[in-house]
């Protein structure tokens, strides 16, 4: 790829955005053959939005793949306590797939990895990315050549991060994110990192010390308090850290991605793949795309 914009979305933060913005109201717009639309509508519209908004000239959507990943292998309660999927949304996760494969948009996702590190892969092999997600994870990435934008309201808000607005932000680098992380732990993702310690200490530390391995050699200058916290979890602080990094070589089919990520939008076509998936999106969202 050269140098110019890349979108790179993170497909399952979208889905499940869309779904949950309409399921709350039992609104699942269910097609004629019964399955529940309603989290594919969002992400498409989103999609769509993000083309008009941005017009890069390459895109490629993201897929987690499965519920199991090699973290699972590190760590077997990784993400255990995250309650199934509702119902209505099981079914979308492959369809919304076929109608982007139908669409034509290049997606890609291995089993046994997250999106975040198909995404990280990606960060590290091409410059000029934006990345639009809702992971704050993925703050870590950052590295000067790329933008995160972490969706905020609607289609067209996001918290819009370049490298430099996150180090005004957190007084940090973005890769010191991944200590801060494993300090302050994910219950989200089922590893609580340092017991009492949040993000606000979690800071504090890793500007003062860089590192979570400085942290370590230097336990004796901290706090009675804060030194104790981190001896009695300090093997809970080493998986947290493993499991908070972001893989960045994952074996992602790069031939796919040449192949496939160049934007060439032909809206006739969109529209009749969405007519043929019984999709009501409005149109305006197709007729406005221009590149």
């Amino acid at each position: 790829m050269d140098k110019d914009k890349t979108l790179v979305i993170d497909g399952m933060a979208l889905l499940f955005r869309h779904f949950y913005a309409t399921s709350f109201r039992n609104q699942f717009m269910v097609n004629e053959a019964g399955v529940p639309t309603n989290g594919i509508q969002g992400m498409i519209r989103h999609t769509l939005k993000l083309i008009e908004i941005l017009k890069p000239e390459r895109m490629v959507i993201t897929w987690d793949m499965g519920s199991e990943t090699i973290r699972n292998e590190w760590f077997k309660d990784y993400k255990k306590n995250r309650t199934a999927p509702p119902e209505e949304l099981i079914p979308q996760f492959d369809y919304v797939k076929e109608v982007i494969d139908d669409i034509g948009f290049c997606q890609t996702g291995i089993k046994g990895y997250e999106a975040d590190d198909i995404i990280g892969t990606l960060s590290v092999k091409y410059d000029d990315l934006i990345i639009v997600s809702g992971d704050r994870d993925l703050l870590q990435l950052l590295d000067g050549t790329n933008d995160i934008w972490l969706t905020k309201k609607g289609f067209t808000e996001y918290n819009i991060y370049t490298k430099s607005l996150f180090e005004d932000q957190y007084g940090i680098n973005p890769s010191q994110f991944v200590d801060v992380k494993a300090l302050m732990g994910d219950p989200g993702d089922g590893y609580y990192g340092v017991k009492g310690i949040g993000e606000k200490t979690a800071l504090k530390l890793i500007r003062e010390y860089g590192s979570i391995e400085q942290l370590l050699l230097n336990l004796d200058t901290l706090t009675p308090s804060v030194s104790s916290k981190i001896e009695a979890d300090k093997v809970s602080l080493e998986m947290s850290l493993r499991l908070a990094q972001i893989i960045t070589d994952v074996p992602i089919d790069i031939d796919l991605v040449e192949t496939k990520s160049p934007l060439s939008i032909n809206p006739a076509h969109i529209k009749s793949v969405l007519d043929h998936h019984h999709l009501s999106i409005s149109s305006k969202y197709v007729n406005s795309l221009d590149i």
